[in-house]
């Protein structure tokens, strides 16, 4: 295993990802999606493979040879991750991942809160540190307050010294955003929430693999993260807490090794780790984790942030050059995550370009619609890189982005579409997609609809809401609003042409095939949910009408 990455070339590292080698529409695989999660070098592959080879066993009880080795195994992931972030060895609680770890401090902690009891959060945060404490301000009458963003993309921390106060419980904040890559100064936030007598919580997925972090240096009461984002598998994630905090914390889970003892009256239980760790618990991916976690210390922490930073510094300039690109995210001090749009381009469309030129970036909303909303956007385009990155990569993305907007620009001639000249990749620039995309058809609010339907795409964030008139079981008249990628608005323009004048049967029996053979290009599978928006949203229109009939 390497040392640091200026010991060993980038193309020593590469060779230890396997995934890396694969190709992609025949095209070598270009990875930025690594803020979704990032991918697994064949050391951790093997620990995995050599668990489930020769010691698979459940832990704690089993008195055999392979339980024990299982939970000296599992019970050493503890303590590596402990060491990790510079924390005690009980103080490391493994989960499914950061989802989980916030759920689980949601609800134990929201069961000591009461009416008028503030939470505070900030205008970046995921889905996974907004939902879960809109439940327990539902459940408690509780009060969630929003530290806002500047204009720089940064949080307004002369607000959140106004908006922490007296009557602040509870403060969850992001390190590094996951759309932005901003990363919040969480140590002076800590000092702020323990000023007023609150706990603070940070959603660290996105920081924990992109640099070292210390709990001590941090202090704030808890943090959570996720494996699969730091080179670990899927299903394994971490709760730091404060071991105070966690002897003190009522469990969320029940069953297992969390319990010390059972009568038929009352129950008692065990001390932290096991406490929080109910059923069987994610002994495999522990392990996984605990070995990537020792090949990102082999690489060294300092060395993987430089690395980012590098590869930031020279992939920022180029991608301002893209035209009609917009960065959203600060300029400064940047963290290997670009969101941007691309104007009079939505993302998913950007996204699938890409993905023909073997290019894996990530597009949507990115579990952060708050934040889209209030920046005013529909989604953004993100591409985010990782220590294995390379400068090349970088110019391949550029590339294809500026060879995708010269494209777009241009409906392909009906000429080359009937002569079937298109390659794959092009097929979305077929003139009838553009021209429904560019100039759709009854894209307007419907005076005097009898029914009304709305419906969106919980991946990409494509929103449409269907109008209709019917006359004795005929759609007389159908017309649509929302915005969303070219497919879901193409296909939302040629099903009102085509349905208007028909009957509501008709409408009810249009299928995938049928919708297909409308739009008239291959549909992929990523695409099949954008393709049938129209579809289940119109029928969703007019199902009361088909139940009156």
């Amino acid at each position: 295993m390497q040392s640091t990455t200026t010991t060993k070339s980038i193309e020593t590292i590469r060779a230890q990802f396997p995934i890396l080698r694969r190709q992609v529409y025949e095209k070598k695989l270009v990875y930025l999606d690594n803020a979704a999660t990032a991918q697994k070098p064949q050391h951790v592959i093997d620990t995995i493979s050599r668990f489930y080879s020769n010691q698979n066993a459940n832990v704690h009880r089993g008195l055999h040879t392979l339980s024990e080795q299982a939970t000296v195994a599992y019970e050493k992931a503890h303590s590596i991750v402990a060491k990790f972030i510079n924390a005690k060895e009980n103080e490391i609680v493994f989960t499914s991942g950061t989802t989980q770890s916030l759920n689980l401090l949601a609800y134990s902690l929201g069961s000591t809160l009461q009416a008028g009891d503030e939470i505070v959060l900030s205008q970046m945060e995921h889905h996974a540190n907004i939902v879960p404490w809109q439940q327990v301000a539902k459940r408690t009458g509780a009060v969630i307050k929003y530290i806002p963003i500047t204009k720089d993309y940064t949080l307004d921390m002369s607000a959140a010294n106004t908006i922490i106060g007296s009557k602040t419980k509870i403060v969850s904040i992001v390190h590094m955003s996951n759309v932005l890559g901003t990363i919040n100064p969480v140590a002076d936030i800590a000092k702020l929430a323990h000023t007023n007598g609150a706990v603070c919580i940070v959603d660290a997925a996105q920081s924990v693999p992109h640099m070292k972090i210390d709990v001590q240096e941090l202090d704030c009461d808890y943090v959570v993260f996720s494996g699969h984002k730091m080179c670990g598998p899927t299903g394994i994630g971490v709760l730091y807490g404060k071991e105070e905090l966690l002897e003190k914390l009522e469990p969320a889970f029940f069953g297992g090794d969390m319990i010390k003892e059972v009568t038929f009256e009352k129950s008692t239980w065990n001390t932290s780790p096991a406490k929080f760790e109910a059923g069987t618990p994610p002994i495999a991916q522990a392990i996984g984790l605990a070995s990537a976690v020792e090949y990102l210390q082999g690489i060294g922490m300092d060395s993987i942030e430089s690395d980012i930073k590098e590869i930031s510094r020279y992939a920022l300039p180029k991608l301002l050059l893209v035209p009609g690109l917009t960065l959203i995210g600060p300029v400064d001090n940047h963290t290997g995550i670009f969101s941007f749009t691309i104007e009079g381009l939505h993302p998913h469309d950007i996204s699938d370009y890409l993905n023909s030129q073997g290019i894996a970036v990530r597009a949507g909303h990115h579990c952060a619609q708050p934040l889209m909303k209030l920046l005013g956007i529909e989604g953004t385009t993100r591409a985010s890189f990782y220590f294995y990155n390379t400068k090349q990569e970088v110019d391949k993305l550029v590339g294809s982005l500026t060879e995708f907007v010269s494209q777009f620009v241009q409906a392909i001639d009906r000429n080359e579409i009937s002569s079937g000249e298109l390659s794959e990749e092009q097929e979305i620039f077929k003139e009838n997609i553009l021209d429904h995309y560019r100039n759709p058809r009854n894209k307007q609010e419907l005076e005097g609809a009898t029914h009304t339907a709305r419906d969106l795409n919980p991946y990409c964030g494509d929103e449409l809401t269907i109008q209709c008139t019917i006359d004795e079981g005929i759609v007389t008249k159908i017309a649509f609003t929302g915005h969303g990628c070219a497919i879901s608005q193409a296909a939302a323009s040629i099903l009102v042409e085509y349905v208007e004048g028909k009957n509501v049967s008709e409408l009810i029996a249009i299928d995938q095939e049928k919708m297909y053979a409308l739009l008239g290009i291959p549909i992929t599978h990523t695409r099949r949910k954008c393709a049938m928006l129209a579809i289940n949203t119109s029928k969703k229109c007019v199902e009361q009408e088909v139940l009156i009939q």
